[in-house]
């Protein structure tokens, strides 16, 4: 008895690649039980047809020389336990997921993956004020610029009005804390993003409540930040901003810009045209990332989860 290989088959499966393809592509758009429901098949094999699919889109894709990256954690289960993600800013596209936590070993693994040579063409790394993840950039890309993400410096913004928020509420008594009960998001979300009911919520908050109004225009006007096109026009806003915060009472506050100053460096960057990236990439990935989470809910297989990620953005 002779077996034949055949080039449109794939080996020793019973069924041919244009089919494999086929199902890895509707993968994409839908999830594995509604493709393995549709086309009658085991919702393992959906699966791995998938797998190897995405497996053949990244190997003809390669890894790529980047210019300019942005580094950010996700939390992949409950327990605090991280995979980095790593994402080309110029190409738009996720290219390494991995890691065991957020250490500094865990993010020698990319470069190691990457090699000094391309390393060495990395000019601008976009990462949150997380030590480790600056650490190993400044020793293994020395000559990247560090700047840190808006999105990260706005969410301890938040946190700060938040904090607000709380002591206000834990302060006053009576019919004065039924204005900022269920507040929270309002509070938080940006005026322009407001419908005319939360808009009429803040401001009756407003009207009763002085210091969240402070707090709540302060947070509004910091974003101004990361529009000016020169260093020092940058830093005089900042200065401005800081001495507003005097006599006001908001400690939250006063703590964050505290830490602004320890890392000015790295938001200020951001001033100078050759920095100008889109720094709202990372983001969008990140909610990428969590649809994808959704939408295996319950799957415990890491290596599907960094399949998807690392062809999120790709055209397959």
């Amino acid at each position: 008895m002779k077996s034949e290989r055949l080039d449109w088959m794939v080996h020793r499966r019973l069924y041919t690649k244009r089919f494999a393809h086929y199902v890895g592509q509707r993968c994409k758009d839908a999830p594995i039980a509604v493709i393995a429901k549709e086309l009658k098949l085991d919702w393992h094999t959906v699966k791995e047809l998938e797998k190897a699919y995405m497996r053949e889109v990244l190997a003809k894709t390669g890894m790529p020389a980047p210019q300019a990256i942005g580094i950010d954690e996700i939390s992949i289960r409950k327990g605090h336990t991280y995979r980095i993600v790593v994402s080309d800013l110029v190409r738009g596209r996720p290219i390494w997921f991995g890691g065991n936590d957020r250490s500094e070993a865990s993010m020698q693994q990319f470069y190691d993956e990457i090699g000094p040579k391309k390393a060495k063409k990395i000019r601008l790394a976009v990462m949150d004020m997380w030590k480790p993840f600056r650490n190993v950039t400044q020793e293994r890309a020395p000559q990247a610029t560090i700047l840190f993400d808006k999105f990260h410096v706005l969410k301890h913004l938040n946190d700060a009005l938040d904090q607000v928020r709380k002591s206000e509420y834990a302060r006053l008594t009576g019919k004065q804390r039924k204005f900022i009960k269920g507040q929270k998001y309002t509070l938080l979300s940006h005026w322009a993003n407001l419908e005319l009911d939360g808009k009429k919520a803040l401001k009756t908050l407003f009207a009763a409540n002085k210091r969240l109004n402070t707090a709540y225009l302060l947070k509004e006007s910091f974003g101004q930040l990361w529009s000016y096109k020169r260093e020092s026009w940058a830093r005089k806003f900042f200065e401005n901003w800081k001495a507003s915060l005097k006599w006001q009472r908001l400690k939250p506050f006063d703590k964050f810009a505290q830490m602004i100053e320890r890392h000015w460096d790295g938001i200020a960057m951001y001033s100078k045209p050759q920095n100008k990236v889109s720094l709202g990439f990372v983001e969008g990935l990140n909610n990428k990332i969590r649809v994808i989470q959704r939408r295996a809910y319950g799957l415990r297989d890491e290596e599907y989860l960094r399949l998807k990620v690392l062809t999120c953005m790709l055209p397959m």
